[in-house]
């Protein structure tokens, strides 16, 4: 029987990453796949992976991470929120040097929406005196 010790919800976007910390040895699966698989760049695997640093438990938990919605970008910060999350349930002290490096904030920014009679969400179409 797999216990989870801690549980955070990250989203970023339109991405929803559901987080499960576990004891164990700092395994990090996403979508039943490594980190390192799952992401395109490393970059995308820093922002993963900066709460762990951040927090010195990169080799304390494993964590399992299923993600949905959105782009790599999106889905990978929304892996970082709920990380941060999760490891401030886990353990109070993390609590701290998380929100001093802003990991603990939901990123707010969204796709506006388009509105009608226009070609984008504020761009207009062209207009014509004659």
């Amino acid at each position: 029987m797999i216990k989870n010790i801690g549980m955070g919800t990250g989203r970023r976007k339109t991405a929803v990453a559901r987080v499960f910390v576990r004891e164990g040895s700092g395994k990090l699966l996403v979508n039943d796949k490594d980190v390192d698989a799952y992401f395109a760049t490393s970059e995308q695997v820093q922002v993963v992976r900066k709460p762990l640093m951040v927090t010195a438990n990169d080799t304390k938990f494993d964590i399992v991470i299923t993600v949905f919605g959105g782009g790599l970008n999106g889905q990978a910060g929304a892996c970082s929120h709920g990380i941060s999350r999760a490891l401030a349930q886990v353990d109070v002290t993390n609590h701290a040097s998380l929100k001093a490096n802003g990991l603990l904030t939901r990123d707010s920014r969204m796709v506006e929406r388009k509105k009608y009679g226009q070609r984008g969400a504020r761009r207009r179409f062209q207009f014509s005196k004659r």
